[in-house]
């Protein structure tokens, strides 16, 4: 299944946010290979060079390391430091964001904290 591309970022920065995920929510643990630049390319119907491009990405950010005939694996304590910087740029980008709305909103804590999060319509605010 070809995943619905966003049309206004590059391929290759979804393709290393997936991967960031993907490591952040246990699919992907670390020791773990990466899937093969060629396999992903035929998966998604999408040139080498932009599947290259997203794992040199966590390759500079060591996030991943190649070892030589085998491919690129998981580096240990990966996934802690992308949790540790996910949470950082939430709380430096989104949040502050997120709080003018609830400001703007004039919604309480008490409203908030009673929304469903599998279910936001059961939980109305």
């Amino acid at each position: 299944m070809t995943p619905q591309w966003d049309p206004d970022k590059p391929i290759y920065l979804q393709l290393y946010q997936q991967v960031i995920t993907r490591i952040l929510d246990g699919y992907i643990k670390e020791g773990e290979a990466l899937p093969s630049v060629r396999k992903v390319a035929a998966e998604y119907q999408l040139n080498p060079i932009t599947i290259s491009k997203a794992y040199q990405m966590l390759q500079d950010e060591e996030v991943v390391e190649k070892q030589r005939g085998k491919g690129l694996f998981v580096m240990p304590g990966a996934q802690e430091l992308m949790l540790d910087r996910e949470r950082d740029s939430f709380l430096s980008h989104q949040w502050p964001e997120i709080l003018m709305q609830i400001s703007r909103l004039k919604l309480s804590a008490e409203q908030l904290l009673s929304v469903n999060v599998n279910n936001p319509v059961e939980g109305k605010i």
